[in-house]
């Protein structure tokens, strides 16, 4: 586990400074006739010039290899043994701290076949692996070989008739579809949710900078771009640019993430509320706790902030780089935590991730500069800093405990999508209790962890702080209850929705409203009561749609207006353990021209939305008539006087 989280770094630093062409290999094939029976069926690639491709045989624990495979379905021919490959050389792999297999410029591989149906005359094979420069792209393409000599081209993906069907089942014949482009609201709702990310990521950096990996480095650093320049001008201009050096490495992080997201619009989604990623982030907070409360420490290799800091002693503007890489790759044992808090964080949220990500990253990489460019511009200040000592320490262990706090949001998404029925709300609330309870000990010298100074007398200020942690475990308190004494507003969308319960509830659809969980289901029931559809694209793992439920809908005058004027239709988009029936799975096919496999009920709603509203964010919600007139402009995540104005505009257009 250990050395996962820096080679997941690694890649995702790599890659953040290539490029991407669309086809860095090309694959021609051949068929050469051995007997009646036997076939050499050839593939003969050509690589772009510093690219890539990993032999079959690369070592485990490595790169992913090449594979040669039959597809699901073919019948009739059985592979000999593994394909037979032209020349490779070996890699060096300082990620994998071994030497790899790859072919440079041109591969061949010959993969021999033996027919047990000596009647067909065409095989498929599947071809499958990586090529790489300073990123990878996975390729994964069925090819068609024809045994009679005739031409060969790659497998054109065509859908059967059950596929087509369903197809055309999901695609709406909406009316009114101009109302979907007018999206100015959108937009602005879009930058006001960059800013808040961005103002998370800022604290993020705040936090990270008092942490004793960082906090001695900046009158050190500042000392010495004002001793080492020439004269006070340059001295300042280096440290700005050292700064203006830092925010831009942590932006560079999240540039892949632009990359998968425009693979396809769906696909940060589908991650982010995958129950294995969440039950994996789980892990990796609860191991980023347990180093900041002192039990081991997670260093990227030390060979990483060797290389780097040689490389700073060239000079100019290229050493002032390299130097602000040394600062990120020597302190991530205290700023890797809050790095991984902020991209879980992004994932996990609704809307625009790769975006909400690089914002999050921009405010982390300005708070960190931020010092380093004032105390050069008034070098003066350095002597108001205060020393460093135990209240660094103590900084990362209440850290410790926010991020063990956090690491159970995502072990409650997974809870959600995969359906287990363990941690209700109740249950959650309760685990938060006994956290910041423990917090509260440790704030008043009642719990010690390794690397803790002896506390001689309370200052006011912990004395304060430690107040703040009891009245916050006293707020909790009442979430256990079967009734709450108040709603916890302040904590909407981290726990599970209040109809998640251990407690016995009326209803399964929030607020104990009734709604329909199937699209056609609730407009046989639109029909019947004549009434308006409020169609609400949410998710079980959704944080704001839960905030949009318990804050928003909870109001008594939209929830009377949902209760009486619309009939509900909730879709989860990240339903994904609960499959289909047998007879309602099939392929879509995608733009690109891949196939995506409809199998479960978040598969079936992600892609609806997609293909009939062209957005992929939740929580979004739609008015229309059951003769799928669009009533309104859609609406996502808003404030109550927003919603419930849009609600009674709504309304209003559908009795005129």
């Amino acid at each position: 586990m250990k050395k996962l989280l820096p080679i997941l770094l690694f890649f995702v630093v790599l890659c953040s400074f290539s490029q991407t062409p669309k086809n860095p290999v090309v694959w021609k094939t051949s068929v050469e006739k051995i007997t009646d029976s036997t076939f050499q069926l050839i593939f003969k690639g050509k690589i772009l010039e510093n690219w890539y491709v990993f032999s079959q045989y690369n070592p485990e624990n490595a790169s992913l290899p090449l594979v040669i495979s039959i597809p699901e379905g073919e019948t009739g021919f059985e592979l000999i043994g593994k394909a037979k490959e032209s020349k490779t050389v070996k890699k060096y792999s300082d990620v994998w701290e071994k030497e790899e297999i790859i072919f440079k410029e041109t591969a061949t591989l010959v993969q021999e076949i033996k027919l047990t149906n000596k009647r067909i005359t065409q095989v498929k094979l599947n071809l499958f692996g990586q090529v790489c420069e300073t990123a990878c792209i996975q390729f994964d393409d069925i090819y068609s070989f024809s045994l009679n000599g005739t031409s060969i081209k790659k497998e054109e993906v065509t859908l059967d008739e059950k596929s087509k069907k369903l197809t055309e089942q999901l695609i709406l014949k909406l009316q009114n579809t101009a109302l979907l482009n007018i999206d100015k609201k959108a937009e602005k709702d879009s930058e006001s949710t960059l800013f808040n990310i961005f103002i998370l990521g800022f604290i993020g950096g705040l936090l990270a900078l008092l942490t004793p990996c960082v906090f001695p480095m900046i009158p050190l650093t500042v000392s010495f771009f004002t001793k080492q320049s020439k004269n006070r001008r340059s001295g300042i201009f280096n440290a700005i640019l050292y700064g203006v050096f830092i925010v831009i490495t942590y932006i560079l992080l999240s540039v892949p993430f632009h990359l998968i997201d425009g693979l396809d619009p769906s696909i940060l989604n589908a991650i982010s509320t995958n129950v294995w990623l969440n039950g994996f982030f789980f892990v990796i907070l609860v191991f980023f706790a347990g180093s900041f409360f002192g039990f081991y420490e997670i260093t990227l290799p030390s060979s990483w902030g060797n290389k780097m800091d040689n490389a700073s002693n060239i000079g100019g503007i290229a050493g002032t780089f390299f130097m602000a890489l040394t600062l990120a790759i020597v302190s991530f044992s205290c700023t890797g935590p809050i790095l991984g808090s902020l991209l879980a964080g992004s994932l996990s949220a609704s809307g625009d991730t790769a975006n909400q990500l690089t914002a999050g990253m921009t405010g982390f990489g300005v708070a960190l500069a931020l010092p380093f460019a004032l105390f050069a511009l008034f070098p003066s200040w350095l002597n108001s800093l205060p020393k460093s000592g135990g209240w660094l320490n103590t900084t990362k262990v209440i850290l410790g405990f926010l991020e063990l706090a956090f690491a159970f949001k995502f072990l409650s998404n997974s809870d959600l999508v995969g359906h287990w029925g363990i941690f209700k709300r109740e249950i959650f609330i309760g685990i938060w209790i006994v956290i910041f309870a423990a917090l509260a000990l440790y704030i008043f010298g009642k719990l010690k962890f390794p690397h803790d100074s002896p506390i001689k007398k309370l200052s006011f200020f912990r004395i304060s702080f430690g107040v703040m942690v009891i009245a916050f475990v006293v707020y909790l308190i009442p979430g256990t209850f079967k009734t709450p004494t108040w709603n916890l507003s302040l904590l909407s969308g981290f726990p599970p929705p209040q109809f998640y319960s251990i407690y016995e509830t009326k209803s399964d659809c929030p607020l104990g409203l009734d709604c329909y969980k199937d699209f056609e289901k609730g407009i046989q029931a639109a029909k019947k009561a004549k009434k308006p559809i409020l169609l609400d694209f949410t998710g079980w793992a959704c944080v704001n749609c839960r905030k949009m439920e318990e804050n928003v809908w909870s109001d008594p005058e939209v929830y009377t207006i949902l209760k009486n004027n619309y009939i509900l239709i909730s879709l989860y988009v990240d339903d994904n353990e609960k499959e289909l029936p047998a007879a309602e799975q099939f392929h879509f096919k995608k733009a690109n021209g891949n196939l995506k496999k409809i199998i479960t009920y978040g598969d079936k709603w992600s892609t609806f939305q997609v293909i009939n509203f062209k957005n992929a964010s939740q929580p979004y919600y739609i008015t229309l008539t059951s003769n799928l007139e669009i009533l309104n402009i859609p609406q996502q995540y808003t404030d109550k006087e927003t919603y419930l104005n849009w609600l009674i505009e709504s309304y209003n257009n559908f009795k005129k």
